[in-house]
């Protein structure tokens, strides 16, 4: 599966008490690519998690793959922050749209759905997601 990470997924999977433990643990083990993701999206799960330890570990054990850079992207990302003001959207989801639109064939695996279903990627594309289910 080619996807990206948000920062739900990453929180989900490694605390046992989250409401998506479960969902994210049953999701790992279908992935065989590590997920990518960017270094905003680290930096808030380890802090939900309290751990940046964990968080590294999961790259050094390719679960995850940072592939964006803030500084490459830096225009593109004061447009969408820009587009979406009135959000107030946090850098991590700005990355994230942004790495949508670089990776086009990956899903975004989050466990917030509501951000990405309504921001778009190339200004108008809807962005794929992949969310735990309803209950």
């Amino acid at each position: 599966m080619k996807a990206i990470a948000d920062t739900g997924f990453i929180v989900a999977f490694g605390n046992r008490d989250d409401h998506h433990h479960h969902w994210a643990l049953e999701l790992a083990k279908t992935i065989t690519e590590p997920l990518l993701t960017c270094e905003a999206v680290l930096a808030e799960a380890a802090f939900h998690l309290g751990s940046t330890a964990y968080v590294l570990a999961l790259v050094q054990d390719e679960l995850l793959r940072v592939a964006f850079d803030c500084t490459r992207n830096l225009e593109p990302l004061l447009i969408l922050a820009r587009r979406y003001a009135d959000r107030r959207p946090d850098l991590a989801d700005l990355c994230l749209i942004r790495m949508s639109e670089l990776y086009p064939h990956h899903v975004v695996i989050t466990v917030d759905e509501k951000d990405f279903r309504i921001s778009r990627r190339n200004k108008r594309e809807i962005i794929p997601i992949l969310s735990p289910p309803k209950p």
